[in-house]
């Protein structure tokens, strides 16, 4: 394995929640907008942990809503390195729901994320 190939194995990020009804819509599932805030902060965290430069969001690509995501179960979003371009990177954003109470899982939302890496003078630098 290559120390690149480490970086991106490394740079995996991966975060749980309860959802719990003061995070819910009127149909008692996840609001989407709840959804994408937490997609774009593990993506975010994704991108500053295999670059370890200053990141900045410049697209969210495409969000797909598969699945409801119901109170009272556990999501985990997994944020994975999808694309490395000179000042820019790609992370693929997926959200998982488990039942509290089997071992059930399935996605249910996926989206593209895109981030520059920025300099002191706030303009895109070379990721390294």
């Amino acid at each position: 394995m290559t120390d690149f190939d480490r970086r991106v194995k490394a740079s995996e990020t991966r975060i749980f929640k309860a959802i719990f009804p003061n995070t819910t819509n009127h149909y008692d599932t996840l609001f989407g907008g709840t959804a994408m805030q937490l997609m774009d902060e593990v993506a975010f965290i994704t991108a500053t942990r295999f670059s370890r430069l200053k990141m900045v969001t410049v697209s969210s690509d495409r969000i797909d809503f598969k699945k409801p995501i119901p109170h009272g179960t556990i999501i985990e979003v997994v944020g994975k390195i999808a694309y490395i371009g000179n000042t820019s990177l790609k992370v693929k954003v997926d959200i998982y729901i488990e039942k509290m109470y089997d071992e059930s899982r399935e996605k249910a939302i996926s989206g593209m994320f895109t981030f520059v890496a920025i300099g002191q003078d706030k303009k895109p630098v070379r990721i390294k």
